[in-house]
């Protein structure tokens, strides 16, 4: 290993992906004595790492047609800001991270200024659920793609795009992930006459905990109305958490509002079962062994492009199966008696019941791999970037 340091550029949009980030770099520095600089955009995972971000990376995380058209300008301003510091830096390497929206339009732009320079992306975008020619265009500016979910390096060669390579995904290894799945394992199902405990997961950003709360709301009452004592819990980040107090000022039934991780962690390891929004959380509750309800609701102009989206569901627990584990109610479908009624056959010892725990299982062990997510991404990186400098490509 050469004595020079390792010049990493990266780009992560999310919380998700600044976790990954932080991940991959602390086993880049093992694998490299500790020589990395980084340049780019990224949260506190990636900082802890030595990353001066170029801005607040929670810029980016907007969701839904009508928002990001509202922040527009801004976001193509930093998509220039963010491709011009990396090409003035000359980095060895640039690895992107989620948010195809934002980094990938950073990638192109670099790329054609360094067409040398190897890229990497780190989480497939979902090219396997909707608009697949993407796939094929990745090639002009990515190099290597790490999944986290096994079924996408098949799903890339069918589409043409590039290598791709299933790492692992970080929550198979995550520690509180795993002390909740313990604590689940010995806890076993509530006895018949105990109340339950429901955990409300209405999403972490703004848009979507606007749309869920009021069915959330009416879902609970319903849920009180035929069952005694059902406690309600409610985990948020900080940032969220004025306004989840402030929607659920007028309820009559107020959850208990837990703020951070640890607490939500508590919460997972509590819950007879979850109603929550569509995305990883889903998964996550899915690996710790919570029954769940996904549930999603979208904007008016989103609906129109549904139709466009191929995948047969949105649950990643459903896709890694093969088959409906976790029920989706989405927009017209979503409604707060039928989410009441699934809660109740979710929390007690049930066919349902028994049919998704057993679901869970099967996700758990395809999502198994012999080394940590963070380690084999840092090796790919490492032979992807030696790899270019030979000219094995």
């Amino acid at each position: 290993m050469s004595g020079a340091p390792l010049k990493l550029a990266v780009v992560a949009g999310e919380v998700s992906g600044d976790l990954l980030g932080g991940d991959l770099v602390a086993a880049l520095k093992r694998r490299h004595g500790g020589r990395v600089e980084l340049i780019g955009v990224g949260g506190e995972a990636l900082e802890a790492q030595g990353l001066r971000s170029l801005f607040d990376y929670s810029e980016l995380s907007i969701m839904g047609f009508i928002q990001v058209i509202k922040r527009l300008p801004k976001l193509l301003a930093r998509i220039r800001q963010t491709a011009e510091a990396i090409i003035a830096a000359k980095p060895d390497v640039l690895l992107i991270i989620d948010s195809p929206d934002f980094t990938h339009r950073v990638a192109r732009r670099v790329r054609k200024a360094l067409p040398g320079l190897p890229v990497v992306n780190y989480v497939c975008p979902s090219v396997w659920a909707w608009k697949e020619y993407r796939a094929r265009e990745m090639l002009a500016y990515v190099d290597h793609v790490l999944a986290v979910l096994p079924f996408e390096p098949e799903a890339m060669q069918r589409l043409g795009g590039p290598a791709t390579t299933y790492v692992g995904h970080r929550l198979t290894v995550d520690v509180d992930l795993l002390k909740t799945r313990r604590q689940r394992a010995v806890r076993g199902t509530s006895a018949a006459d105990a109340p339950m405990t429901v955990l409300l997961l209405p999403g972490s950003r703004a848009s979507e905990i606007r749309q869920l709360l009021p069915v959330f709301e009416r879902a609970t009452d319903e849920l009180s109305r035929r069952n005694n004592g059902v406690r309600y819990l409610l985990p948020t980040v900080p940032r969220q958490e004025a306004l989840v107090r402030s929607l659920l000022e007028n309820w009559r039934i107020k959850p208990d509002i837990l703020v951070g991780q640890d607490a939500k962690w508590k919460a997972f390891a509590q819950a007879d079962a979850a109603m929550a929004a569509s995305g990883t959380v889903i998964l996550e509750l899915g690996l710790a062994g919570v029954p769940v309800v996904s549930t999603y609701k979208t904007e008016w102009l989103a609906r129109f492009v549904m139709a466009r989206i191929k995948v047969w569901t949105a649950a990643l627990p459903n896709l890694i199966a093969d088959y409906a584990v976790v029920p989706e109610l989405i927009n017209d479908i979503l409604r707060p008696g039928l989410l009441a009624r699934y809660m109740e056959r979710l929390s007690n010892d049930t066919p349902e019941l028994s049919a998704m725990l057993a679901g869970y299982d099967v996700v758990w062990q395809r999502m198994q791999t012999e080394e940590p997510p963070g380690d084999k991404a840092a090796a790919i990186l490492l032979d992807v970037l030696s790899n270019k400098k030979t000219g094995h490509f």
